[in-house]
């Protein structure tokens, strides 16, 4: 059997959680910083555009922050809020639109990941629910409830804004320890207020934020929620230990107004818990009953901490068992990262069988829009 038609799966179409897509190929989200003052500009829309010209079934836009004085970590990182940025994602959707793709941002604030020495452009301090980094050590003071209401609408606004630009979808980043994640983790979240205690009570603001946005966007507007078990720099870290811990996690997010989970690995064959071939995908499907998109070195030999503490780039590999777990209906949409990073045609050449095209990833690739 061919590579093309064994990959068949991934280019059936799919219809979920609001969304219509032409294929199951998602592009994952990947800072790029290329945004000088926070402005995407006609570079950063031929960049999506060459990705839906080339087949992808919607385009997960990089982390574009929110309207707060520290929500970026970096002057280089797309704003999605002001006219002149707003503007650029206005160009950005209307490029990928006429080449028939889908689009959707993915708003953002850093937290506490935010160092001040890396930024020093601007003078806002870091924030956290407790003003703690991921190491645990304080950096700010903890946040007032009228400053986690002031946060909470500007979500809100950016996803209304996202609407009315005429992107097809929201993606909400609660993953990788950044400030919703920042709620979630019992080491950065030391709140005693409603705000923090046990698993299910540090989900309330990531459930006011997604609230706010369904309020802003209506009823049928996809939401998608990004979420992880590992931080920068802690890998091995689990919210949830078993899957009733991460049932009881999902269930309020759910709940709030999540269409779809994308569900954020390093490796997407590497099993969740112990007992089960399921990956967090694929047990955030079964637990929820929502259409989830799995992550995690799709197409590639290698993860992307191992590439940069090998200095190496990743080998481009195959993706039979990526397509027997869809197919099986673990999860329902596949995110590529670096491949599609270093080669826009990714999923053409994998939709026709032409492996032999297929570019490796290298280091270099993350100086380039390509």
């Amino acid at each position: 059997m061919s590579i093309a038609k064994t990959a068949d799966v991934l280019f059936k179409p799919f219809e979920g959680g609001g969304l219509k897509l032409a294929n199951r190929v998602i592009m994952a989200p990947m800072t790029r910083a290329f945004s000088p003052g926070g402005i995407p500009g006609p570079d950063v829309a031929g960049y999506y555009r060459r990705r839906a010209e080339n087949g992808v079934g919607l385009i997960i836009t990089e982390g574009t922050v929110i309207n707060h004085p520290a929500a970026a970590a970096s002057p280089n990182v797309p704003h999605f809020y002001g006219e002149e940025a707003l503007a650029g994602w206005q160009k950005v959707v209307n490029e990928v639109h006429e080449a028939g793709g889908k689009i959707a941002p993915q708003i953002w604030h850093t937290g506490t990941a935010r160092q001040r020495e890396t930024f020093p452009e601007s003078n806002a301090d870091p924030i956290g629910p407790s003003g703690l980094n991921l190491s645990g050590k304080q950096v700010s003071e903890p946040l007032t409830k009228q400053e986690i209401r002031e946060l909470v609408q500007a979500y809100a606004q950016s996803a209304a804004d996202a609407k009315r630009l005429g992107f097809d979808a929201v993606e909400i980043h609660g993953a990788h320890g950044y400030l919703i994640d920042q709620f979630f983790w019992e080491v950065t979240n030391k709140r005693t207020d409603e705000y923090g205690g046990d698993l299910v009570g540090r989900t309330r603001f990531a459930v006011e934020v997604i609230e706010a946005i369904r309020a802003a966007v209506g009823p049928d507007f996809p939401i998608i929620f990004r979420f992880s078990q590992w931080k920068d720099g802690h890998y091995n870290v689990k919210l949830a230990a078993t899957p009733e811990e991460l049932e009881r996690f999902l269930a309020p997010l759910s709940a709030a107004g999540v269409d779809i989970f994308h569900a954020s690995t390093r490796r997407f064959w590497e099993p969740e818990f112990e007992g089960s071939e399921l990956n967090l995908a694929g047990w955030t499907r079964k637990l929820t009953a929502k259409p989830t998109i799995t992550v995690g070195s799709v197409g590639l030999n290698s993860e992307f901490t191992s590439l940069f503490a090998s200095g190496q780039g990743g080998e481009t590999t195959g993706i039979e068992q990526l397509v027997e777990r869809l197919e099986r209906g673990e999860f329902d949409l596949v995110a590529v990262g670096r491949a599609l990073l270093t080669d826009p045609a990714w999923a053409a050449k994998i939709r026709d069988g032409r492996l032999d095209e297929l570019q490796p990833f290298t280091k270099e690739d993350l100086t380039k829009l390509s």
